[in-house]
């Protein structure tokens, strides 16, 4: 078979693609052989004798499926895991959500006068020094010492 390289090349530099993109017509082959000039390239690629072969990429379908998954909690066992439990959530933001939490019940009882300001303030920096591990907990302190029902 005769040795397209040269054509291929300036097919590549006309279509703007790299050389491996570019496809040679087997049937053509001589009429492509014959082909010197930049102009003689762009006659082959009108009449289709020379195309641009379409891009390849790495398709994304399984890795939607990976996220759909991870989503509703799948793939998340031991095995997948890297890092202890504190560097998958920090120590520091399981205390935030915490403490927002607790605060918020706190306010929301404070505002519609269940809780009297003094009781308020005691259970507030009970809360914030760390005495109270859930809202559930609190509800059971508050309930226990009868400002609940």
């Amino acid at each position: 078979m005769t040795d397209l390289t040269t054509q291929r090349r300036i097919a590549a530099n006309v279509l703007g693609i790299g050389a491996h993109r570019v496809w040679l017509d087997p049937g053509e082959a001589t009429s492509i052989a014959l082909a010197t000039t930049r102009e003689d390239i762009r006659d082959l690629i009108e009449s289709d004798a020379i195309k641009a072969k379409p891009v390849k990429g790495v398709s994304r379908g399984r890795a939607r499926i990976r996220d759909a998954k991870l989503k509703y909690g799948h793939r998340s066992g031991h095995g997948s895991r890297k890092g202890r439990k504190g560097a998958r959530t920090p120590g520091k933001r399981e205390w935030v959500t915490k403490i927002r939490a607790l605060r918020a019940r706190l306010r929301e009882l404070r505002d519609d006068k269940t809780l009297p300001p003094d009781v308020y303030c005691k259970m507030y920096r009970r809360a914030k020094g760390g005495e109270y591990k859930s809202v559930a907990h609190i509800n059971a302190h508050l309930t226990a010492q009868g400002y609940l029902k």
